[in-house]
């Protein structure tokens, strides 16, 4: 079973891989339950050591998409600095 670099899983399909794993599936049928052989998912498991990854979550300092957004707009439109964090809806910290 050949696959490409575009075959990767998932986002939900390696949370299922973690999931089944601890169920404690073979390394073959988690591989056929994705259509991957199990040299791929033994590789996966193999990077984290078999233990499962911490969600990810941002921290709360990052900006937002839409703060972002903003941010590039007022800087297209000329607006100054203080015109802009005037505009999100929290506070920017001076450094």
């Amino acid at each position: 079973m050949a696959q490409g670099k575009g075959n990767r899983l998932s986002t939900e399909q390696r949370i299922e891989m973690w999931r089944r794993w601890k169920a404690g599936e073979s390394l073959h049928d988690i591989g056929r339950a994705f259509g991957k052989g199990h040299g791929s998912i033994r590789f996966l498991l193999t990077q984290r050591g078999g233990i499962v990854p911490p969600a990810r979550r941002r921290s709360p300092r990052t900006l937002t998409l839409a703060e972002r957004e903003d941010i590039s707009r007022g800087i297209a439109a000329g607006s100054t600095i203080r015109e802009i964090a005037s505009r999100l809806q929290r506070p920017v910290s001076r450094v």
